[in-house]
């Protein structure tokens, strides 16, 4: 299998780029986008089965990569990764802030226990993520940063501790960019809306078929691929966006602006998905 990037080979040739949550969904196209592309990917998840999976397609396809185990909740495993990474490559140049978390629930009936396991692992993480590479590498050498966010922008019924710690995610990108523009950071988001990913798996049938509805409520009337969102992610850790930090991009086919008192007609006028996968679609 060989990813098709969009962008121009060697594009990240000599870099070291960390993605959280690189065993699977967008995680697992984020990496392959960007090992396509001359990077060398560290896939960092809490399972090392799926890890293992990615790393052996990325150097069947004459890439480089490999697999590090790491629960981002907790900080010792955080600087452990650290350690090993530049121990085993001298540098972080990029980090992708993709691992995370959540489940369905109405909100009277997250316990604490539940509402503490999400936050953390989405934001705790991410901020331990972010303030590990700066302070182990980028704050001395520069290097960018995209953080993974949701389409929330009107709340997020279902699934509050998750709205909430991605609301989180995104004022702590708008806050780093400043403090760490003087290092020649850069640390941007995006935000899928409603995404084809083999995260949708993990959700019961009746959910997955309500999300596919959402499909008639989109401007561009279809889903997007995870490829899309692997190849937002790379241009902004690419040369090409140098002057764009603190900023959150969203990846929904215009789903966010969207309101009820305008009809969409139905039409086949989008432009056609990009997959960088072709036939071999998600992955599964």
């Amino acid at each position: 299998m060989t990813y098709q990037s969009i962008f121009r080979p060697s594009l990240f040739a000599g870099q070291t780029i960390i993605v959280t949550g690189g065993g699977t969904g967008l995680g697992r196209a984020a990496a392959h986008e960007l090992a396509s592309l001359g990077a060398h990917v560290v896939l960092v998840a809490r399972k090392l089965e799926n890890l293992e999976k990615v790393r052996d397609e990325i150097v069947a396809a004459g890439g480089s990569a490999s697999a590090v185990v790491c629960n981002i909740r907790q900080e010792e495993s955080v600087v452990a990764l650290f350690d090993q990474v530049l121990a085993e490559r001298g540098a972080v140049h990029g980090l992708v802030n993709n691992g995370g978390g959540q489940f369905l629930s109405p909100a009277e009936n997250i316990s604490l226990k539940g509402w503490h396991a999400v936050v953390e692992t989405n934001l705790t993480g991410t901020f331990l993520m972010c303030r590990e590479a700066y302070n182990r590498c980028m704050g001395q050498h520069g290097g960018a940063i995209v953080n993974m966010l949701m389409d929330n922008e009107r709340g997020f019924p279902g699934m509050v501790h998750s709205g909430a710690a991605r609301a989180g995610i995104e004022n702590m990108t708008k806050t780093l960019a400043v403090e760490w523009a003087k290092s020649g950071v850069r640390i941007n988001a995006v935000a899928p809306g409603v995404i084809n990913s083999s995260g949708l798996d993990h959700y019961p049938p009746w959910v997955q078929a309500s999300i596919r509805g959402f499909v008639q409520n989109i401007p561009a009337k279809r889903m997007g691929t995870e490829s899309e969102v692997a190849a937002t992610i790379v241009f902004l850790l690419s040369p090409a966006a140098a002057y764009i930090t603190g900023v959150s991009i969203k990846i929904d086919g215009a789903s966010s602006l969207w309101r009820s008192n305008w009809e969409i007609d139905d039409h086949n006028n989008a432009p056609p998905p990009y997959d960088g996968f072709g036939d071999v679609g998600r992955g599964e």
